[in-house]
């Protein structure tokens, strides 16, 4: 591990070559945990990582990646000095490279809560409202894997969902939750994760009625629903578990029947979604059978339907 810290510190060519070393090194728990206890180890790697050479750069940034897998915290801690660089690289550069600094926050931010204490501070809500906005569905979906980490968070209800009620964010993951599933699967499975923890937190329901968000989801229930099974796209069930966990959760307020769904046609769409997945992936059976209880259990217009 010494030799190949000695490496990064030699000529760009050497670089490049321990660089790569490095890398297929870390992916080994005890070279991860010895290699940042080395005196200047990170320093050395985030020199590299702000340097004007892309490929020492995005090699560097791989090096990242791989020490952002550890499960040992100390290891997550040690990468503190690298977050502020982690959330400026997230615009300007190429996809592959802000994909990349994505997933290394994402798992940074599920080992240690000093990174996410850290984080917030640094602005990480605005920057990733920023990103939201990007064209690129490998982006999207590396964003939407950062929130999904932050929002698991204990803190997260009182630290971290109202930065990101006063931000645009919630708007925008409604938005990919809903677009055409075809167009970014990934993304969508996302992003219905981040608003099944922002519902689960029970301190933004009423922000998230106020976009829209019970009509929308039952509209793309209906959507997904539609499709079974003529041309239902690979992996639906991933999505289709997280929109009804959301619907379910939002019905289990106690908001009274005027914001609940009145159509049959929700009815009809579970029981099509059931007949579907019963015999491939039972694990929806069970998210149907909720939400046909929260949609008929009190309210008798549910009942009637």
């Amino acid at each position: 591990v010494l030799e190949l810290l000695k490496g990064l510190q030699r000529g760009s060519e050497d670089r490049r070559r321990s660089l790569s070393r490095l890398r297929w090194a870390l992916q080994n728990k005890e070279t991860q945990q010895k290699f940042v206890r080395l005196d200047g180890s990170i320093r050395t790697l985030i020199g590299l990582f702000t340097s004007s050479l892309a490929d020492v750069q995005m090699e560097a940034a791989r090096c990242l990646h791989e020490l952002s897998h550890s499960s040992d915290p100390a290891v997550a801690e040690a990468c503190l000095p690298v977050t502020s660089y982690l959330l400026t690289y997230l615009s300007g550069h190429s996809v592959e490279f802000t994909e990349l600094c994505l997933y290394t926050l994402g798992n940074l931010v599920v080992e240690s809560e000093a990174v996410r204490k850290q984080l917030l501070p640094q602005g990480i809500i605005p920057v990733l409202a920023s990103c939201i906005q990007s064209p690129h569905e490998a982006v999207l979906e590396g964003l939407g894997y950062v929130l999904s980490q932050l929002l698991q968070a204990k803190e997260a209800p009182t630290e971290i969902i109202p930065l990101l009620l006063d931000s645009v964010l919630p708007q925008h993951m409604l938005r990919l939750v809903c677009s055409d599933p075809k167009a970014g699967m990934g993304a969508a499975v996302e992003f219905a994760w981040c608003l099944h923890y922002i519902i689960c937190s029970h301190t933004a329901n009423a922000a998230l009625l106020s976009l829209g968000a019970l009509p929308a989801l039952t509209s793309l229930l209906l959507d997904l629903a539609s499709e079974i099974p003529q041309d239902a796209p690979e992996g639906l069930e991933l999505l289709v578990c997280p929109v009804l966990r959301c619907l379910s959760n939002l019905l289990a307020e106690e908001t009274g029947c005027e914001v609940q769904i009145q159509d049959e046609r929700l009815l009809i769409a579970l029981f099509l979604i059931l007949q579907c997945f019963l015999q491939k992936h039972p694990f929806i059976i069970q998210e149907s059978l909720w939400l046909l209880n929260n949609l008929t259990g009190e309210c008798p217009a549910g009942l009637s339907a």
